[in-house]
């Protein structure tokens, strides 16, 4: 069959025309915002790896979570700093821990106008800088779990919403869920690093918020990025151990993953665009090689129309401005 007089230029001849006849279209109320708190901090500093990423105390958060909210932005991602590392990684899961500080801000004055999701994680918390405990020269799994259950159930006890473990150690989804269950917190929901790759791209979240490994690497727990079919027994396992939302991580060079995991299952989806992500076009934009709201915004589409139903992204602020503008 051919039409001849076809031409499908004319369905771009306007800007209301193409509006009419977007297939996928990026909102703010896609994006995720993460932040970063860090303990003992008098006022907030710029991070050199992350340019326009701040390091905020716990008196800023207020007025940044605000702010994000006024961007129509629905929810933050909260990364703690702590003054305080060991071996056991404390601080993770201690009342007044600065990530429990600070969710319990957020929701004295900000209440439930913004959902509160954290980082479950070990690597800001133990002198180690891995994202489990260790045990000799290996991270060990077993007993990672339950400091993990820990620090969902502290967060939760502070006010969270959803907690978001990304140490990537077997059984994690289930050991979180059933201390959620048993301390009462059976309705705070959890986002899962589900396919979290062992990747170069989030150097610049290491020295941001001080969590690089202080031997060996992590290749032993987290995805290798030439096996697709493992990241996909990651995220089906972790849909059987009961978690809400799976996520893909990093998002830009892993889009066929998060195709796969749309055609695959059922869930809601999650993309981390990471902190290298952000960084390379960051100091591309500053070099004056692209045009940094543009890629932006082709990135985060892109990164949707591979089946994301959420972004977290270091762009969020500066791409809702861009979004509302328009």
């Amino acid at each position: 069959m051919s039409f001849p007089n076809l031409r499908l230029r004319r369905l771009r001849k306007t800007g209301k025309i193409r509006e009419l006849l977007e297939e996928v279209r990026l909102s703010p109320k896609d994006l995720i915002c993460p932040i970063f708190v860090q303990e003992d901090l008098k006022s907030r500093i710029q991070g050199s790896s992350m340019p326009g990423m701040e390091r905020l105390s716990l008196a800023d958060v207020a007025n940044e979570i605000n702010t994000i909210a006024e961007l129509k932005i629905p929810a933050v991602m909260v990364f703690g700093i702590p003054s305080h590392k060991d071996e056991h990684g404390t601080s993770a899961f201690t009342q007044n821990g600065i990530v429990q500080k600070t969710i319990s801000e957020i929701r004295k004055n900000i209440g439930n106008d913004i959902a509160i999701m954290a980082d479950v994680c070990l690597c800001q918390y133990t002198s180690s800088g891995h994202c489990g405990l260790v045990k000799g020269d290996k991270i060990d799994n077993d007993s990672s779990l339950e400091t993990l259950a820990k620090v969902a159930v502290s967060q939760a006890q502070a006010g969270v919403d959803v907690v978001s473990p990304s140490a990537m150690m077997d059984g994690q989804v289930k050991a979180i869920r059933q201390g959620l269950d048993d301390a009462g917190f059976s309705d705070v929901a959890i986002m899962s690093h589900s396919a979290k790759h062992r990747s170069s791209l989030y150097s610049p979240f290491k020295d941001m918020a001080h969590s690089a490994p202080q031997f060996g690497d992590r290749k032993t727990y987290q995805l290798p990025y030439t096996n697709p079919k493992e990241a996909m027994r990651e995220v089906e396992t972790d849909i059987q151990e009961g978690v809400d939302i799976v996520m893909i991580k990093p998002a830009l060079a892993y889009l066929d993953l998060i195709s796969m995991t749309r055609e695959k299952f059922n869930v809601p989806i999650a993309a981390y665009s990471v902190s290298g992500e952000y960084a390379l076009v960051k100091a591309a934009a500053m070099a004056g090689y692209i045009d940094e709201k543009e890629v932006t915004l082709e990135i985060l589409t892109a990164i949707k129309r591979a089946g994301a139903d959420m972004i977290v992204t270091y762009f969020s602020k500066g791409a809702a401005k861009t979004l509302n503008e328009r």
